[in-house]
């Protein structure tokens, strides 16, 4: 993988040019992706106008600080002029009239974007399965899974498609598939990066960061994305670190919070090997090791899937087949209805002569046109996955059950956040396997949602507490698969994550 404060060089010196840089990539995604299915839309002309454009730049000195960089886009977040399907078939066919913030960063920097990345459908899953476009692979084996949601933007950094991509995480959907892929990849503090442009799930956990081939790119990437913006009301106007200083301080001694937690039962034997070497040989080049509690894991799994199913719930009450997107067949629909007319009208009747709370009722049951095109446009647009979740938020939001699940889930959120505040009064970083087990294969755990949610065991905490968290690579699994490791940092400390995640990675044989 390319080192892009090393292409940035060999581009000033003229030992290389951006559009044969950029061509290698094309024909990289041209050769790899019909197996691996990691980029969904690429414009080969273009990438290659655009990469023209930049090099006159590189050459006149008037370059932006990206320049160089060949990023890929998860398909959840809005570019002007690109389809933004979240692969679903529910937006299938719909474009986006601008840009969200960190396109336009990137764009400000010069920032070279390739294509459209696949995902999991809406951001929901955890391998990459749920997809209009089909599965992504992983590179190392493409017989696996390269993880989700962001599968499509892990994989094709893997692959060799782009030297950067761009993903999002809600309950791991960075860390999980860099694990997976071994890759690095850093989901940054809640309202660190710009969430504006970014078609939601759980507005509450969503987050922004890059996926590359080292630390080092990471944390440029990172520079350019962070920092306040007024189109985001939920966007931190605290200062932006220096994230290129803090992978630069390899002798800094960290202290480090090994939880008990996050190393018991569940945890593949070889995974838990891996991650313990790391550790140990983090601890002897003067890392002090730390044991601390997380009391309230063990509810994490509960507590994030009621609140972002319930999010969900609400955010996709906007797809109803009217104002965009996939629309059923309206005329079908009337047809259908034509003999339903009378008993509708009897019931309209029946129900003005009731009380109120019958006449509600009454009303409520009734298919109507306009009804039925929304019953038949969710049904037609939204896959198994997003379905499910829809309906788990449904349910814990509905009249009855509020307290008992989201008001209560809201309590113990609260409860893990304050664990983690604790935790951090006594250590600078978290460590932790970022995924219980090594990729699994295409369609093992399809029919077990439960064991599909259960992957994410190691990275809820940090959506829930609204930290960051960051996964590097730490070893290769016996089954040829890679493993990662898990940084967590304090809100807004990723100077702390990317400095262990660069030592880890040191360590491991990185330059």
């Amino acid at each position: 993988m390319d080192n892009l404060l090393s292409v940035q060089e060999q581009l000033k010196a003229g030992k290389t040019d951006l559009t044969d840089h950029a061509g290698r990539y094309l024909d990289t995604i041209n050769e790899k992706n019909p197996t691996v299915n990691a980029i969904v839309h690429v414009d080969d002309e273009q990438v290659r106008s655009q990469a023209a454009t930049i090099q006159k730049k590189i050459d006149d000195g008037t370059a932006g600080r990206l320049a160089g960089a060949v990023v890929g886009v998860k398909d959840v977040i809005c570019e002007k002029g690109k389809k933004v399907t979240c692969s679903s078939h529910i937006l299938h066919n719909f474009e986006s009239v601008y840009n969200a913030t960190v396109i336009e960063r990137l764009l400000k920097e010069d920032a070279l974007l390739i294509g459209r990345c696949n995902m999991d459908e809406f951001a929901m899953g955890s391998s990459n399965e749920n997809s209009i476009h089909g599965p992504a692979r992983n590179p190392a084996n493409t017989e696996y899974v390269p993880g989700g949601s962001s599968g499509g933007s892990a994989a094709a950094v893997a692959a060799g498609m782009c030297s950067v991509s761009l993903g999002s995480d809600t309950g791991g959907s960075i860390r999980q598939p860099a694990s997976y892929c071994g890759v690095v990849g850093l989901k940054p503090t809640y309202s660190r990066v710009s969430r504006y442009g970014l078609v939601a799930f759980a507005s509450s956990f969503d987050c922004i960061g890059p996926f590359s081939g080292n630390v080092t790119d990471t944390a440029l990437m990172l520079q350019h994305l962070a920092g306040y913006d007024s189109m985001d009301n939920s966007s931190s106007d605290k200062p932006v670190g220096n994230y290129l200083e803090a992978v630069r301080q390899n002798d800094r001694k960290l202290k480090i919070g090994v939880p008990d937690e996050y190393f018991g039962d569940g945890l593949d034997d070889e995974v838990r090997q891996i991650v313990e070497t790391n550790i140990k040989a983090l601890e002897k080049e003067g890392a002090e090791l730390v044991p601390i509690r997380l009391p309230h894991t063990k509810y994490g799994i509960a507590t994030y899937y009621i609140l972002a199913t319930a999010e969900a719930s609400s955010n996709l009450a906007r797809y109803d087949g009217v104002r965009y997107g996939h629309r059923a067949d309206f005329k079908k629909i009337e047809e259908e209805l034509g003999l339903e007319v009378k008993a509708i009208e009897q019931e309209i009747k029946i129900a003005v002569g009731a009380d109120k709370e019958e006449a509600i009722e009454r009303l409520a049951r009734l298919d109507t046109p306009l009804i039925r095109l929304y019953k038949k446009s969710r049904t037609e647009g939204f896959g198994t996955e997003v379905k499910r979740r829809i309906m788990l938020g449904t349910y814990v939001l509905s009249a009855g059950y509020y307290d008992a699940y989201y008001a209560k889930a809201q309590k113990v959120r609260r409860l893990i956040k304050q664990d983690f505040e604790n935790a951090f009064d006594k250590v600078d970083v978290i460590v932790s396997p970022t995924a219980p087990t090594t990729a699994f294969k295409l369609g093992e755990n399809q029919d077990d949602p439960v064991q599909m949610y259960l992957n994410d065991v190691y990275t809820i905490s940090a959506n829930l507490a609204g930290i960051c968290g960051i996964s590097v690579p730490a070893g290769t699994h016996s089954n040829g698969l890679p493993v990662g490791i898990q940084f967590m940092g304090n809100a807004f400390r990723e100077e702390d994550i990317l400095t262990a995640a660069r030592q880890t990675e040191l360590l491991n044989g990185g330059s």
